[in-house]
């Protein structure tokens, strides 16, 4: 039997915008193509279910993903690295509110 051939796997990089599961994060990557009529570039985004073992990702934080085989019904993508973590997580935690439960005026 012939040996399968190696190739080498895509890597993307992306935001974390979801880690409400276990094991698991939702990863929103953004590209940007040239529009074909108004040959200006535009910002396209995709969102990709990556495999995260040790659950270290956080909203915001920047990971690289790469290819890998199908882990479940919609997850090809394991977290390869954590590029860069967000700072403060008691702004994290609370989605934006103030102690008292109000929006808070952030820029």
């Amino acid at each position: 039997m012939a040996e399968a051939i190696k190739r080498r796997k895509a890597k993307k990089t992306g935001v974390v915008t979801s880690d409400k599961m276990n094991k698991s994060v939702v990863v929103r990557v953004v590209r940007t193509v040239k529009h074909k009529v108004y040959k200006r570039y535009v910002r396209r985004s995709t969102t990709f279910m990556a495999h995260d073992e040790t659950n270290q990702c956080r909203i915001g934080d920047t990971v690289e993903i790469i290819e890998s085989r199908p882990l479940s019904a919609r997850k090809r993508w394991r977290v390869y690295r954590v590029v860069r973590k967000v700072g403060g997580a008691a702004a994290q935690s609370s989605g934006g509110l103030s102690s008292t439960g109000t929006r808070s005026n952030l820029p």
